[in-house]
């Protein structure tokens, strides 16, 4: 059992259901990004990349993530009252089932929420991808990021991290974004 009180083999069964279901119906994919690939979109040594250049609006954030090939654009609207909340986050791209999955179930989870509550998630799985397969020992962190604690598994393989990370990343650089040209 892990410290979610999951056998490996449930949270492995939590995973496969979780990829099945991104790759069916994936949660605020939107076709609104121009095919961004280009030769100076990354640089060496840059684990995921954001591109430079003129299609990104406002709360926009393209990611790039060379050892695999995931490629995402993420689009968040902030509310202009405090506390910002985040009123609308869609993404468009492609890549590996875990970079679309988890840009899948971050939309699921962060859409809706104030800016802190949606940076607090994402501190909360950045630190779910850092724990090489160990798990957050935070039952409550655990039990907010929902869905997301499947991606467990990721952080076993330095690799795979990426993918999992790409988008949450977009939506961080995204928030920011947006919230610098209020």
């Amino acid at each position: 059992m892990n410290d979610f009180g999951m056998s490996g083999d449930d949270l492995e069964q939590m995973y496969q259901e979780v990829i099945l279901e991104a790759a069916r119906d994936p949660h605020g994919k939107e076709s609104f990004a121009p095919d961004l690939a280009s030769e100076d979109s990354a640089s060496a040594g840059d684990s995921t990349i954001r591109a430079n250049h003129e299609y990104c609006t406002p709360g926009e954030s393209h990611q790039f993530n060379p050892t695999c090939g995931d490629e995402a654009t993420v689009h968040v609207e902030v509310s202009d009252a405090e506390p910002h909340r985040i009123e609308r986050l869609v993404w468009d791209g492609h890549g590996c089932s875990i970079s679309q999955a988890s840009l899948s179930v971050m939309v699921d989870l962060c859409a809706g929420k104030t800016v802190d509550e949606a940076m607090d998630l994402f501190r909360d799985f950045h630190e779910l991808m850092e724990s090489r397969g160990a798990g957050l020992n935070d039952d409550a962190k655990e039990e907010k990021l929902e869905d997301a604690v499947v991606f467990q598994g990721v952080s076993k393989y330095p690799m795979r991290i990426k993918c999992a990370l790409l988008g949450w990343e977009g939506m961080r650089d995204s928030v920011a974004k947006a919230l610098a040209a209020k």
